[in-house]
């Protein structure tokens, strides 16, 4: 097992002083599946004060015995250790945070007092295992440490912890463990909403998002936290599905975590239809769900909202969840119309609308998640976000050439852009400030017939600079 070096002079300095310590928690689990783990804890015999004492570049801001040490490390995971004193919680009066804290005398009566027997281990000159944490892992199981209900119990926020460990590692929940969640499911009420979206966002950004989300309905624990998403359970779709609604949701969803999407996706995933069973008219292959995109972005800023997420994610959500029916066909959809759906969903959301209606189509259970129009769309997005080919583009524009020539508005003014813009497409090196009004003088001395001869060979080449910028744009996408 790889320890880091900065962990193990932490380890070593507090052993040097003559204290017990041990690296604690997830790390070790982390280490015995050969995982990296996201961050390091060590416990310790020391009280607050003498790991101060050995580690000045500290800070210790907290009721919980919890030093953390600065270890200056290049690598971010590991400039903060948190190195806490052997304790035992003592009765917990939020479910969520002990109301007393004592000093403990032992390491294994501080592993006692964590959640899973996964998480109870302790890594020193050997490993220490008080509740066959390493057995469970090689079974792949996560079991409560002790009294199952007395853990959840002390703190509910445990039970979706447990969930998110199953669906993360792709483990099962104990049986008396999972008995235990279903049983105090409604505790989760008095947990603050900040902590359940905090944890809510763990489990869709996990590997196992989907099982995650179903596991929660089936202990119980969904409809504390999104209960309106349980109103598409069993509720039968039309002709273009072959799932039901809750099921599409899972299937969508499943599909935009094997892309590694971001969660901004993955939540629009999870409740784009979240709207269907309240606006559902009718029964069989012809049933209808008008406007259900509009209903379900209502709900979706009551949803946010109520989980406490940020109101730039919420917008943003909802528009994705309010856009993602939008129309297109080849040769049906204007590029107006495409312009107008950029100014609604935002040019920089275009691409998370695409992903979320792709894995709409995949959770539909159509084979292809991007066809020849979605394709066709990405190019006309692609085409009608292209800077267009005009005289805007130069750094000379017509009061400047009518000023330095001194002539008034007419034909003359567009000749001479049109040239110039034709000789910088060859050559944009020519577009400099200077160079131009020296050419520009040197055009305002032809003939205007020359002039205008030349201009209409340099529209021509526009065109074909034109054509062939649209032709590498279909090239990208494969399209016709």
């Amino acid at each position: 097992m790889d320890i880091p070096k900065e962990v193990q002079s932490v380890v070593a300095q507090l052993e040097k002083k003559g204290f017990e310590a041990y690296i604690v928690g997830g790390c070790v689990r982390d280490l015995l599946l050969q995982r990296e783990p996201e961050d390091w804890d060590v416990a310790t015999s020391a009280k607050p004060e003498e790991v101060q004492a050995i580690f000045p570049d500290n800070f210790y801001e907290n009721k919980f015995f919890t030093v953390t040490v600065q270890t200056q490390s290049a690598n971010p995971k590991l400039k903060d250790i948190e190195v806490t004193t052997f304790r035992s919680d003592m009765k917990y009066g939020d479910r969520r945070h002990p109301e007393e804290v004592q000093y403990a005398k032992t390491i294994e009566e501080d592993l006692a007092r964590r959640d899973f027997t996964i998480n109870a281990m302790a890594l020193g000159l050997k490993l220490v295992d008080p509740f066959e944490g390493q057995k469970d892992l090689k079974v792949k199981l996560i079991r409560a440490v002790g009294d199952a209900d007395a853990r959840f119990q002390e703190d509910a926020l445990r039970m979706m912890r447990g969930v998110r460990f199953a669906a993360t590692l792709g483990f099962e929940l104990e049986e008396k463990t999972s008995k235990a969640i279903e049983k105090n499911s409604a505790l989760l009420k008095e947990i603050s909403q900040e902590r359940i979206r905090d944890e809510l966002v763990k489990i869709i950004m996990g590997g196992g998002a989907a099982a995650g989300v179903e596991q929660m309905r089936e202990l119980r624990l969904l409809q504390y936290i999104i209960p309106e998403l349980l109103e598409g359970v069993d509720v039968s779709q039309n002709k273009h599905h072959i799932y039901n609604v809750w099921e599409h949701n899972l299937h969508s969803l499943e599909y935009a975590t094997s892309k590694g999407w971001g969660l901004r996706v993955r939540l629009a995933v999870l409740l784009h239809d979240v709207g269907k069973p309240r606006t559902k008219r009718g029964e069989g292959l012809d049933a209808t769900f008008y406007n259900h995109e509009v209903e379900g972005a209502k709900m979706m800023q009551r949803i946010l909202s109520r989980l406490k997420f940020s109101r730039e994610d919420t917008e943003q959500i909802s528009d994705l969840v309010r856009y993602h029916m939008f129309y297109y066909n080849v040769g049906e959809v204007t590029e107006s119309s495409v312009r107008r759906l950029l100014a609604k969903i935002g040019p920089e959301n275009m691409e998370e609308l695409l992903q979320v209606r792709m894995a709409d189509r995949i959770g539909s259970g159509v084979p292809k998640a991007q066809p020849y129009k979605l394709r066709h769309l990405r190019y006309i997005i692609d085409k009608v976000s292209q800077d267009p080919i005009s005289a805007k583009m130069l750094k000379l524009n017509g009061d400047n050439v009518m000023k330095l020539l001194k002539i008034s508005p007419g034909p003359k003014v567009g000749w001479v852009l049109d040239v110039l813009l034709g000789e910088v497409l060859d050559d944009p090196a020519k577009n400099k400030k200077e160079l131009l009004e020296a050419r520009a003088k040197e055009l305002h001395a032809l003939l205007d017939k020359d002039l205008k001869e030349l201009s209409l060979q340099a529209k021509h080449g526009k065109e074909e600079v034109e054509t062939e910028r649209d032709k590498a744009t279909k090239q990208k996408y494969w399209v016709t």
